[in-house]
């Protein structure tokens, strides 16, 4: 498991923003501390120094990640 960053902010459409810390792929799944999946990386924004992950949430409530720290559940090959 790596960590992936902060959730600042939630959109209108649910999805999740997290300041990531590094730089991580497109569809990964993201988990929280339980390891529960919430959702996938949908997309990459802002500049490659520092870059913000948008994340495409499947939890019902995701307002509750907001403040949280997430992580990038390991790739099953």
């Amino acid at each position: 498991m790596q960590r992936l960053g902060k959730v600042l902010n939630v959109t209108p459409s649910q999805n999740l923003i997290v300041k990531t810390e590094k730089f991580p792929k497109i569809g990964a799944a993201v988990v929280d501390e339980n390891l529960k999946v919430i959702g996938r990386i949908f997309d990459i924004v802002g500049p490659v120094s520092s870059p913000y992950a948008v994340i495409k949430s499947s939890a019902k409530t995701p307002e509750k990640y907001a403040n949280k720290q997430l992580y990038v559940s390991p790739s099953k090959k």
